[in-house]
Order: C-alpha cells, then structure tokens, then sequence
C-alpha cells in the first residue's frame, strides 16, 4: 500500500542499516512514512526546514555524533527529535534533552514504546504547524486593515463599547459602527469571542 506523499514524514537516521529497516517496517505497519539516512552529515544537507514529522536519531554514529546533529536540527527546523542509543546513561540522557530531544529511548526499543514515541511527536509537530498556519492567516486577515480599524479592533478587544470608543476617538457611534462592521467582515470574524482569541495577541505586534 502506497501512502501520501504529503503525509508526515518520519526520518530516520541511524548508521545500521538493520536498524533503518527494522524501524521502516515498524513505521509503515501503522500507516507512517520513514526515509532513512545512514549518514547524519547527508541527512541535514538534505533537510527540508519545512518538512513535516519528526527525527528518529541515533546518539552514536561515526563522523557526527548524534547530539551535535541533534544541536544542528535545533537552528534549521522545528521538528521533534526521538532519540536512540545502544548505550544509555544518565549524562547521555540529561544532554539530549537539555538539547531539545522529545523523547530517549534505550535499544533494543520495545516496538509498542517505539511507535508510541514517534506517533506522540508526529502529533504534536503536526497540531504546532496547524497552529502557525492559523496565526499566520489571522495575521494577513489583520493586515486588511485601516489604521483606523486596526485602533478600534484594539479597544474592541479591550471590552469598551461602541459609545466609549466613540468618545475615545471623538468620532459619532454609528461611525463607530461601521469601524466595528468593518473589523468583522475583514476578519472573517463570527464573535466577540473568536475576534479576542485570534487577535488580542497579534495586535502587541507593531503593524506592517
């Protein structure tokens, strides 16, 4: 069975082949994509920042140590990093999450906690990347914007009423109203409620 190629991605990279095919077939019984690497140096030069998944990453490799690949992940993209090794132990562990690394797990991994892992970080990569489409879109929604609009949208959020806004800016409450109108509409906003939730931290960032 084929599966989508927009479908979250998860790279394995791990210098054992076996290890890579293990875990490939592991991944693809429930339903995830893998794309192994056997050489840490290859896989973050071919890195995309906007890939979508999580890293599986071996702590020991030859060449480039799986921490140091683990601190380069770190300021290239944001995915969430399982880590692997055959040879735990407390300061290996408390480095790879001072690093940043979502989960450590000893080999040979249990299949269950395996899966577990790597579907609990897909998860939370996913729903992070929804949530910045989210304020991206809401942030090019506010961008629609007057000036003025974008003053009144403030004291909107701020709970005053259309009659002090008025006052506010010196302006009649039925202007007011078609500020307020206005504000929905460019919005795309359906409540007081949802207007607050997406907005009121988007409007402490200095306008475009």
């Amino acid at each position: 069975m084929s599966l989508p190629a927009h479908s979250p991605l998860v790279y394995l990279v791990d210098d054992d082949d076996a290890v890579r095919a293990g875990l490939a077939l592991l991944l693809r019984s429930v339903g995830l994509r893998s794309e192994g690497h056997g050489d840490p140096q290859a896989f973050l030069a071919a890195l995309s920042p906007q890939s979508i998944g999580c890293v599986v990453l071996d702590i020991r490799m030859p060449g480039i140590g799986g921490l140091e690949v683990l601190a380069r992940l770190a300021e290239m993209a944001d995915l969430p990093v399982v880590m692997l090794t055959g040879h735990a132990n407390v300061d290996l562990c408390r480095r790879a999450f001072k690093g940043g690394a979502m989960e450590f797990l000893q080999k040979p991994v249990d299949d269950d906690v395996f899966l577990d892992a790597v579907q609990a970080a897909v998860r939370s990569h996913v729903a992070s990347r929804e949530r910045q489409a989210l304020t991206q879109a809401a942030a090019e929604r506010l961008a629609r914007l007057s000036g003025r609009e974008r003053e009144v949208l403030a004291r909107i959020v701020q709970g005053m009423s259309n009659k002090e806004i008025a006052r506010a800016f010196a302006l009649s409450p039925r202007t007011v109203e078609t500020y307020r109108a206005n504000v929905f509409a460019k919005l795309e906003a359906d409540s007081l409620a949802q207007l607050i939730r997406q907005y009121a931290t988007l409007l402490d960032a200095p306008p475009p």
